[in-house]
């Protein structure tokens, strides 16, 4: 197996560290299913791990598909462990631009994107229901982070508010917006660069909701899985909203130890465009701004609106970043 591409950039918040990616050993059917927050990347695990045992049952995901840069969840020793005593076929969660994960050529890599504006407004839902536990120990992770060296930053209730200091502040002193994350649009343009890679499957929101079952068809021939007709109708049953929190108890059992609601507050509602009417006009403003400086034009509009790739050959030359 060859390593493509190493990382090239670090990354620690309060809830991801890109160092511990240096605990994987890669083998050559491993998947990655890397997307900013809030960006469908359950939704993602679920539909994979139906593939991958070709059954509609939950699994544990927390188990059976660890987030390999998550620092709160296990301890370094811990992720090691699951790691290596994982034996069906590997999906591992990330929410790492790509070049903050190290890109090996026959690991299969699945990126999901989203509307930054619905990922924003989402992820304050997120934030405001955590359990004071959870707040108290992503609190203690940033108090013995020298990079942050502050406690977890409260969100404000207003998610205007939230949505200004997600444009106007960064935790990387090299960006500038994404706060308390990575930045959004480094995050997309990172991963739509190499999207003619024969090994990223590039997915988007818009398009799981519109037409799951052709979308699941794309992920099964990508991962190189048969899928029958009759599982593409569980899976697809399976993968709704209703579905997935009926299954939360399996699918995420711990979730009420981090969110108020459990999984009510983490599966949220998915509906695109519920930010309008609460944003200010000066924000929307400013994130077109970014769109359009620090974007390429083909990514804005893919990201805005879904839809099919451009054409291989296509490329637009990134935008300085």
């Amino acid at each position: 197996m060859e390593l493509l591409q190493a990382p090239t950039r670090e990354y620690r918040t309060w809830t991801e560290d890109s160092r511990r990616w240096a605990l994987y050993r890669p083998r050559a059917d491993d998947i990655v299913i890397a997307t900013y927050p809030k960006c469908g990347t359950t939704w993602t695990q679920r539909i994979v791990a139906s593939l991958v045992f070709k059954t509609a049952e939950p699994v544990t995901l927390k188990d059976h598909s660890p987030w390999i840069d998550c620092r709160f969840l296990m301890s370094e020793a811990q992720l090691e462990k699951a790691m290596a005593s994982l034996t069906h076929r590997r999906f591992f969660k990330s929410h790492l631009p790509l070049d903050g994960l190290p890109l090996y050529d026959q690991v299969k890599y699945i990126h999901v994107a989203r509307d930054g504006r619905d990922a924003a407004l989402s992820w304050h839902n997120h934030v405001m229901g955590y359990q004071p536990a959870m707040t108290e120990k992503l609190d203690e992770i940033g108090m013995k982070e020298p990079l942050l060296g502050k406690p977890f930053p409260t969100p404000h209730p207003n998610p205007a508010d939230e949505f200004h200091r997600w444009l106007t502040e960064s935790v990387c002193d090299w960006q500038s917006d994404g706060f308390p994350n990575t930045s959004y649009f480094h995050f997309q343009q990172s991963w739509w660069d190499q999207r003619h890679l024969p090994n990223l499957l590039m997915l988007h929101y818009t398009n799981l909701k519109a037409d799951l079952p052709g979308e699941i068809h794309r992920l099964a021939a990508f991962l190189e899985i048969e899928l029958s007709a009759s599982l593409l109708d569980k899976i697809v049953a399976a993968a709704s909203l209703e579905a997935m929190r009926r299954d939360a108890a399996k699918l995420t059992p711990d979730i009420d130890q981090i969110f108020l609601g459990g999984a009510q507050r983490f599966l949220n509602r998915g509906i695109g465009g519920r930010w309008k009417g609460l944003y200010r006009d000066e924000d929307l403003a400013l994130y077109e701004d970014k769109i359009t400086h620090l974007l390429t034009p083909d990514c804005a509009q893919w990201l805005e609106q879904g839809g099919p790739l451009p054409r291989a050959g296509d490329r637009t030359t990134s935008c300085p970043r």
